[in-house]
C-alpha cells in the first residue's frame, strides 16, 4: 500500500507533488488544531471542576463554624418580629401607606424554606410617585432591618409626567422557624 502510494507520488510532476504535499500539510494542520481545541476544552473543564470541588470542600470543612454563625445570628433576632410571607406583604403595604404611596402593586411572595429560618421574597411596585414620598418609604423600610431588607431596586422616570417616578423593589424578610 505504501509502495503504491510512493510510486504514485513520485510519478507526478514537481508542481503536482508540491500541491499534494500542501494539501496533506493543510489537512494535518486542521486535524492538529482540532486536537488542540479539544485538549484545551478538557483542561479548562478539569480546572473548573477542580476549582468547584475545592470550593465545596472548603464549605464542607467549615460547616460547623458556618452553622454556629447562622445559629448565633438567628439568636440575635427576635422571633416575634420576624415576618412570614403574609406579614411581609401587610407590613410593606402599611409602610407604603404611611409614606403616602397610593399606586402600589405587589406580586406573590416566594418562599425559600430552611432548617433554622425561611426567607420570603416579594416584588413590590410603585407608580407615579414623587421623590420625597419614595425616599420616605425607602428610609422606613431601612428601619425594619434586619427583619425586612431591599434586595433590588430600580427606578424610572414616569413617561407621562417626568416629575414622577416608577419604582420596582424586591423586598425580603426572614422568618425564624419556631420549634
Amino acid at each position: 500500500m505504501i509502495r503504491t502510494a510512493r510510486a504514485f507520488f513520485l510519478s507526478k510532476l514537481l508542481r503536482e507533488m508540491v500541491l499534494m504535499a500542501g494539501f496533506l500539510v493543510l489537512a494535518a494542520a486542521v486535524w492538529l488544531s482540532s486536537i488542540v481545541k479539544r485538549t484545551n476544552a478538557i483542561v479548562r473543564d478539569s480546572h473548573v471542576t477542580t476549582s468547584n470541588l475545592n470550593e465545596q470542600q472548603l464549605w464542607l470543612s467549615n460547616r460547623a463554624s458556618i452553622e454556629a454563625a447562622a445559629t448565633a445570628a438567628a439568636s440575635r433576632l427576635d422571633a416575634v418580629r420576624t415576618l412570614d410571607a403574609t406579614k411581609l406583604l401587610a407590613r410593606v403595604s402599611a409602610i407604603a401607606t404611611e409614606a403616602g404611596l397610593t399606586n402600589t402593586t405587589s406580586g406573590e411572595a416566594k418562599d425559600l424554606p430552611g432548617n433554622q429560618f425561611s426567607v420570603h421574597t416579594l416584588q413590590f411596585s410603585v407608580t407615579k410617585v414623587d421623590w420625597a414620598s419614595l425616599k420616605q418609604f425607602y428610609l422606613a423600610l431601612g428601619k425594619e432591618s434586619p427583619y425586612i431588607g431591599i434586595e433590588q431596586c430600580s427606578m424610572q422616570v414616569d413617561r407621562s409626567n417626568p416629575a414622577l417616578l416608577n419604582a420596582n423593589f424586591q423586598i425580603s424578610s426572614v422568618e425564624i422557624a419556631r420549634n
